[in-house]
């Protein structure tokens, strides 16, 4: 059962009566999402106590999935078509460490980041993405507008609380930030980019991918567990209205 339709029951026992949610957009299986966002069309007038719904809402949903706050919003707000950007974090570590084992992908080989970060450069602004493209996708258009795409180091709470052994650069994230995505996007970006820290290819071999390449030239598409939806941007007006 979809996180989606989890939402959808426990909003529904708590209204006690049938609702319909929608969801900012699909990620893939195993994803993980954090801030992500949505709406439904309240049953009456409104919510007479909202921090109360949510609260009966968290105890019926499992443990693995938060309900932070119910708001009201205005009539022509919607969690997917609304949004003016969605931005993705994925973490690697090149150091075995399984505290980190759950949500992080354990990458083997040495990597040079800022060639990483040299190729990362090239997705800035709009291009058409099919190379990265899960084949079977629904979407009308490839056609993407990129504003943000880098690597950086960063240290985990169990490092700098705990004292577990580490080395400068042991752990990267990858921070990318767009106004849509497709499918499997950003794990077979991340492969890809991989591909050039490792000296598969080089960093100027991504223009050429976009311009010309097709799905199989690109790198292979990494684990899903280490990926997170961490934010959905919405206009001035619309901003933290609806969660």
């Amino acid at each position: 059962m979809t996180i989606q339709q989890l939402l959808q029951d426990a909003l529904s026992t708590a209204l006690g009566e049938r609702v319909e949610v929608t969801g900012a957009g699909r990620t893939d299986s195993g994803v993980n999402a954090i801030n992500y966002v949505a709406h439904f069309d309240c049953p009456g007038d409104a919510i007479p106590d909202a921090d109360k719904i949510a609260y009966k809402i968290n105890a019926i949903l499992p443990k693995k999935i938060c309900l932070h706050r119910i708001t009201e919003t205005e009539e022509d707000f919607h969690a997917r078509f609304s949004a003016t950007f969605r931005e993705y974090k994925y973490f690697l570590h090149k150091a075995k460490d399984p505290f980190v084992e759950n949500f992080s992908w354990w990458c083997r080989y040495g990597l040079d980041m800022a060639k990483m970060n040299e190729a990362a450069a090239s997705l800035l602004g709009t291009h058409d993405f099919r190379c990265f493209e899960k084949a079977g996708g629904n979407n009308l258009t490839s056609i993407c507008t990129i504003y943000e795409a880098r690597w950086e180091t960063y240290m985990p709470v169990h490092v700098s609380l705990m004292g577990y052994p580490y080395s400068e650069g042991d752990y990267l994230v990858f921070r990318i930030r767009a106004d849509r995505f497709l499918r499997n996007m950003v794990r077979a970006i991340v492969g890809t980019l991989v591909d050039v820290g490792r000296g598969k290819r080089s960093p100027e071999s991504m223009e050429s991918l976009l311009m010309i390449g097709t799905r199989g030239d690109a790198g292979q598409s990494v684990p899903g567990n280490a990926l997170f939806l961490c934010g959905v941007g919405y206009p001035p007006d619309m901003a933290g209205r609806a969660e």
